[in-house]
């Protein structure tokens, strides 16, 4: 933790001459409460900004104008409870970024159940972040490509199921250029036959399949961006800081009656 070492236990702040502003009068002194407070020197830690956190004190003392070194406790007490508070949407943010980061790498049990009655949705070789950070415009346009995918290669196997003289060459032709190219590479690494038969298996085991699933990804996009973003709040593991923060807001609460309480009686 940092700490700044000093012989005096609390410097009280001057009193506010009636032609001062309070803003001219606490600017020279905005660091006094940070360096000599008991709770400032230990409420910011070594990694943590000073300044930003003297920022917080001085507009607290401004607006309240404290007299005596009760009433700056109080203060300062105020001051390191918004700053916890901080700490807390910090810790948030980091847990439902890493309940994100989990979420994206589990495309094929996030898909599936972002619309469970829905076939043709396996997740499998889909790259979540792609669906989730895609724009309308974007999904609209992946929607369209699936679309002109899935009937070139309907009509690709209806050229194959009637046969004939240069089926497969036709069928070959009749192909999206992207799934032209990818039949074109099974080929090259054999995994199938440069022929009728091979082709008619590769549309059966792996196009066919392929392009319904693209197509339903784009048509559910909304709903796979929905439940992979309500997987990544794992809302399980923020519950411990959300009794935190109410603890911290009613610490607030007590606090910030009590130094009005002292203002009054002192008024």
């Amino acid at each position: 933790m940092q700490t700044i070492e000093n012989d005096s236990a609390v410097v009280p702040f001057p009193a506010t001459p009636a032609d001062e502003t309070p803003q001219n009068n606490y600017e020279p002194v905005r660091y006094n409460a940070m360096k000599h407070g008991i709770l400032s020197r230990l409420a910011v830690l070594a990694h943590e900004d000073a300044g930003e956190f003297g920022d917080l004190l001085a507009a607290l003392v401004e607006e309240h104008q404290p007299a005596g070194a009760t009433e700056m406790h109080l203060i300062e007490e105020l001051a390191a409870i918004i700053w916890r508070k901080r700490r807390v949407l910090m810790a948030e943010g980091a847990t439902i970024n890493q309940g994100l980061k989990s979420a994206v790498k589990n495309a094929e049990s996030v898909i599936p159940s972002a619309a469970p009655f829905q076939g043709g949705l396996s997740g499998k070789d889909t790259d979540l972040r792609d669906v989730v950070t895609a724009t309308p415009s974007e999904n609209a346009e992946s929607l369209q490509y699936a679309n002109l995918d899935l009937k070139a290669t309907e009509r690709a196997r209806a050229i194959l199921y009637k046969g004939g003289a240069n089926a497969y060459e036709k069928a070959r032709r009749a192909l999206h250029e992207d799934s032209r190219d990818s039949w074109d590479e099974g080929v090259e690494d054999e995994s199938y036959s440069a022929d009728a038969e091979g082709m008619e298996t590769w549309i059966r085991e792996w196009l066919m399949p392929y392009c319904y699933q693209r197509e339903r990804e784009a048509q559910h996009q909304p709903a796979i961006k929905a439940q992979t973003l309500g997987e990544g709040l794992q809302a399980h593991r923020l519950e411990k800081l959300n009794r935190y923060e109410v603890h911290l807001d009613r610490k607030f609460e007590r606090t910030l009656a009590m130094l009005l309480k002292m203002k009054q009686l002192r008024g």
